[in-house]
């Protein structure tokens, strides 16, 4: 079993990967990487801290393996990881490193005294083998509970303890409250998860007020947690507005207000560094392009009511049936299909101005004809565009909606080698013209079919993009409401009767702590609901999740009131499905995905059937959809045109069935 110096799993992504573990797993010292990195950087003079995920986290934040009982204590392999951690310690400190630092994020989550324990346990363990060193543990992303407080500030042999002090502002009261004489403070007061310039007054005298606590010599100045969740530096951006360029600082610039901050406390305050800062907050807070007043009023009107659809969704799906008349089981795929080489060279081209928008948009038209006519060809019931438009799902409308800036560099790891490169949002969010229409009326009138109108929800722009901190994140999520919901009802007038708004991303905003749940969830909820709460009872309003554990949230994704839900299903090894047979009510429409399109593996006509059977086992067939998991966009068209044409002939086989057996 590897035991490696990474583990992304509390990340901005809507995937992570974490180790599968049952009670027979053997650990063994896979990987040296980070002795031979550590080496590698002594060698050109540079002494680093090496950073593992602690031994508890590994463990809270694996899950059992398929197979083994969902009850499975993974707390209880900790007497067989541990001596792996004293090996890789070992050789550390023969490499001549004197200090460590274990990452346990999970102390911010809601753990019981059992869990609590396994740390007081792990420490005491390791203790003899890390003496010697400086042993760092660092917390961060929310803030750390009381109970976990006094559980990691008596860990022993510890000798430092470090708190995300940008989302854990509580944690400042229980450091006031007591914090260990002669223990290092690693106070982290510069957001290493966003990508704002610090306020370097109003830190510094948060670290002044800190100092009087532990003492000079104690404090150590630190940024929130790793910079891998920004970009990596401004002076790569020469393209970008010079004010709001002002306004940020990515891992190069925070390191540096690190050093200012740590040199101010010192009394080495480089005064003209923190004018030019202060500058840029003033800036900020006064400038024109932040603030839209008619946008501030809409989205404060929206507090009093909850925005739900006139009419309930059995009556609804009634009235859309009798318009469009699909078949039951009806198929249809979640929108986008294979972005090939040719489509990114026009748009690359079309960006750097190298042809004309015409022949842009006649290649473009060209695309969407061949997937309409593809889908036509395999029969399917509700179809798509294609989006052969589109760059990224939030970028692409973050482009056309005001307040938002764009980086040429700024990407940010999602998961394993994958980037992405997040929009800025700096100010209020509104939508000057429509942004599908064109595209969505042009696809349409190439088929009598119904043609899905295709956007991202508010929630998913919000959560894949670097919001600004100068208001409350659900505030910026319903003005992001406001101009989906114009898009809408633009898209209803123009005639288009299936409308889809993804929220990928509704799960991943969950606060780790399980008390800050239900606020999110409500306001994520209503947020999707403001989107879509004006169309007719004929128009047909979507939404597709895709990659997550959806089960703990099912009744506020219910309370959604989309009309139809396409959700992952195939990949979780069916979770999903234990819902509905757990005796969860849904009545909407419903299509958790046949196959996995992540795999280019072709599913055969047989295996689909059965998943759909295993699907009609515990839903209504009147409300059940079929549909792979996620969007085609990353696929060939190799795989994509025998997976659906399996797929179609599954939906048919059933369909078939049903019918003779009534």
């Amino acid at each position: 079993m590897l035991i490696d110096t990474e583990l992304w799993v509390i990340c901005g992504s809507s995937h992570y990967i974490v180790p599968e573990l049952g009670p027979e797993v053997k650990f063994s010292y896979a990987s040296h990487k980070a002795v031979k990195e550590y080496q590698e950087a002594k060698a050109l003079g540079v002494d680093t801290v090496p950073v593992f995920v602690g031994p508890v986290s590994y463990l809270l934040l694996s899950k059992p393996a398929k197979g083994v009982e969902k009850s499975f204590s993974l707390l209880s392999l900790l007497d067989k990881i541990l001596p792996i951690y004293k090996e890789v310690v070992a050789e550390l400190k023969a490499a001549g490193a004197s200090s460590i630092q274990f990452d346990e994020p999970t102390l911010v989550m809601d753990l019981d005294s059992h869990q609590l324990q396994a740390f007081t346990k792990a420490y005491s363990e390791l203790e003899a083998s890390c003496s010697g060193l400086n042993v760092i543990v660092e917390t961060y992303f929310a803030d750390v509970p009381s109970e976990a407080f006094k559980t990691l500030t008596s860990l022993k042999g510890v000798t430092g303890f470090g708190f995300d002090l940008v989302r854990g502002t509580k944690t400042l009261d229980l450091i006031k409250g007591g914090f260990p004489t002669g223990k290092y403070l690693f106070a982290g007061v510069v957001d290493g998860r966003n990508i704002w310039a610090n306020d370097l007054a109003a830190s510094l005298s948060v670290l002044q007020e800190l100092e009087s606590i532990v003492g000079k010599d104690k404090l150590v100045v630190s940024t929130s947690c790793s910079l891998l969740h920004t970009a990596v530096d401004r002076i790569n951006e020469p393209k970008l507005d010079q004010e709001i360029k002002s306004w940020l600082a990515f891992a190069a610039q925070k390191v540096v207000e690190v050093n200012a901050l740590a040199k101010a406390l010192a009394g080495h305050k480089e005064e003209a560094f923190f004018s030019e800062n202060a500058a840029a907050q003033a800036s900020r807070k006064s400038s024109p392009r932040v603030t839209n007043e008619a946008v501030q009023k809409a989205a404060s009107a929206l507090k009093g009511s909850d925005h739900r659809r006139a009419t309930d969704v059995s009556a609804r799906l009634d009235a859309q049936q009798k318009k469009l008349k699909l078949p039951v089981l009806p198929t249809t795929t979640i929108g986008s299909f294979p972005q090939t080489m040719d489509l990114r060279r026009v748009r690359r081209e079309f960006k750097a101005k190298k042809i004309s928008e015409e022949d842009y948009v006649k290649a473009i038209k060209e695309e969407i004809n061949k997937v309409v006519k593809l889908q036509e060809e395999l029969d399917i019931d509700v179809l798509v565009h294609g989006e052969p438009e589109r760059n990224d799902m939030v970028e692409y409308f973050g482009e056309q909606l005001s307040g938002f800036a764009f980086t040429a560099n700024g990407w940010v790891q999602s998961y394993g080698s994958r980037c992405v490169k997040p929009p800025i949002i700096y100010g209020d969010v509104s939508r000057p013209k429509p942004m599908t229409v064109f595209w969505s009326t042009m696809a349409q009138s190439m088929t009598a079919r119904p043609m899905k109108g295709m956007l991202t929800g508010p929630v998913t722009i919000l959560n894949w993009s670097f919001v600004r901190n100068d208001q409350p994140r659900f505030e910026t999520c319903y003005q992001i409401a406001l101009a989906i919901k114009d898009e809408v009802e633009d898209l209803e007038k123009a005639g288009i009767t299936v409308i889809q708004i993804d929220e990928a991303a509704l799960r991943e905003g969950l606060p780790l702590r399980k008390s800050e749940h239900a606020f999110y969830l409500d306001w994520a909820v209503h947020s999707f609901r403001i989107v879509n709460c004006g169309v007719q009872d004929t128009t047909q309003i979507h939404t597709h999740m895709c990659y997550s554990n959806f089960n703990d949230i099912i009744h506020s994704i219910i309370d959604m009131d989309a009309d139809v839900i396409t959700i992952e299903n195939s990949r979780s090894d069916e979770k999903l499905l234990s819902v509905f047979r757990e005796g969860v009510k849904y009545g909407a429409g419903i299509g958790p995905g046949v196959y996995d399109i992540h795999s280019p593996r072709i599913p055969s006509t047989e295996e689909i059937a059965d998943r759909i059977n295993k699907m009609l086992a515990v839903l209504e067939t009147n409300i059940l959809w079929v549909n792979p998991d996620c969007g085609l966009k990353t696929r060939k068209y190799t795989e994509v045109k025998p997976a659906l044409k399996n797929m179609v002939a599954a939906a048919k086989l059933l369909r078939t069935e049903l019918a003779s057996a009534k």
